[in-house]
């Protein structure tokens, strides 16, 4: 499963750096001790991505990087945005707990703390149980970036 997330936070950075060039976008960016997954900046703002494959807590990315905002630690506004693969999605429609806790978290932060917004997306694919993963995920990849550019 590394590989593969690995793989798609890569072509995600690659994606976003042909829809947005004034940013510059890196993965594994370290915000104290928290890495974010894929990370852009310009000179006066910033956009970090998280990317939800399987996360058992997805609710703690927003709530850190939101409280580091809180506390100064940006020195431009940040857009955190969070996107969830589809196994957050419910077999009987609608999401999970945990991304509905996380969207939660995320949208008092968006409300409450100056200069950080959040935003949650679908990213329309299942991560693979074993480590096993067809080419077919790159499209979906590529309509995440389009709507990471449409909200930036």
């Amino acid at each position: 499963m590394a590989a593969f997330t690995d793989a798609v936070h890569d072509a995600l950075a690659d994606a976003l750096a042909k829809r947005l060039p004034e940013f510059d976008w890196t993965t594994e960016e370290r915000v104290r001790r928290t890495p974010v997954d894929v990370a852009g900046k310009t000179a006066d703002r910033r956009v970090f991505v998280e990317v939800e494959m399987r996360r058992a807590d997805p609710a703690n990315n927003p709530v850190k990087l939101a409280r580091y905002a809180d506390a100064g630690d940006f020195d431009r506004p940040v857009l955190l945005v969070q996107a969830f693969s589809d196994y957050y999605a419910l077999d009987a429609g609608g999401v999970s707990s945990k991304r509905a806790n996380a969207e939660f978290v995320g949208g008092l932060a968006d409300d409450h703390v100056p200069g950080f917004a959040y935003r949650a997306l679908d990213l329309s694919l299942a991560p693979p149980k074993h480590g096993e993963y067809a080419e077919e995920w790159r499209p979906a990849v590529a309509a995440l970036a389009d709507r990471i550019a449409g909200s930036v």
